[in-house]
């Protein structure tokens, strides 16, 4: 008897990488952990569009397709698998005070609309371990970005 493959979800993010080599990081809400903006794949979404949308969700960033390299997907859970861009924005982006994250989910206590990302930084490689969840820093750091 063959065991059924269970669906895997595909995760579509970006890597915004400044003139120094430095990450573009979002603060996760409501934890002590930072990530790349990326969201799910939705039904007929390629994933590059997937990145886009949660790029400019997550950050307001926008940027022409063009501007996107394919990294490729890259395992990531056993349910989960990340499909991944890199933008190089060299020194376009010296403030990132005016970020802002549109993309809400209710909070646990209140239920009140809250964003996914409250904060953005710059980040070296070797800060990402410290900053970013233990399995998304090994990803990134298996990354040549």
């Amino acid at each position: 008897m063959r065991k059924t493959a269970r669906p895997v979800d595909v995760s579509c993010g970006t890597l915004v990488v400044d003139a120094g080599g430095r990450l573009l990081l979002g603060h996760v809400t409501h934890t002590a952990r930072w990530d790349i903006p990326k969201g799910l794949l939705d039904p007929g979404e390629t994933p590059l569009a997937a990145a886009m949308r949660e790029l400019r969700e997550e950050t307001g960033l926008a940027f022409p397709a063009d501007d996107f390299r394919d990294l490729g997907r890259f395992d990531y859970r056993r349910d989960k698998v990340l499909h991944l861009f890199r933008v190089d924005v060299g020194a376009a982006l010296p403030d990132l005070a005016h970020l802002n994250c549109t993309s809400m989910y209710p909070h646990h206590a209140t239920g009140a609309p809250t964003p996914e990302m409250d904060a953005y930084r710059w980040a070296d490689r070797d800060e990402v371990a410290a900053l970013c969840w233990p399995r998304m820093a090994a990803r990134l750091l298996a990354i040549g970005w």
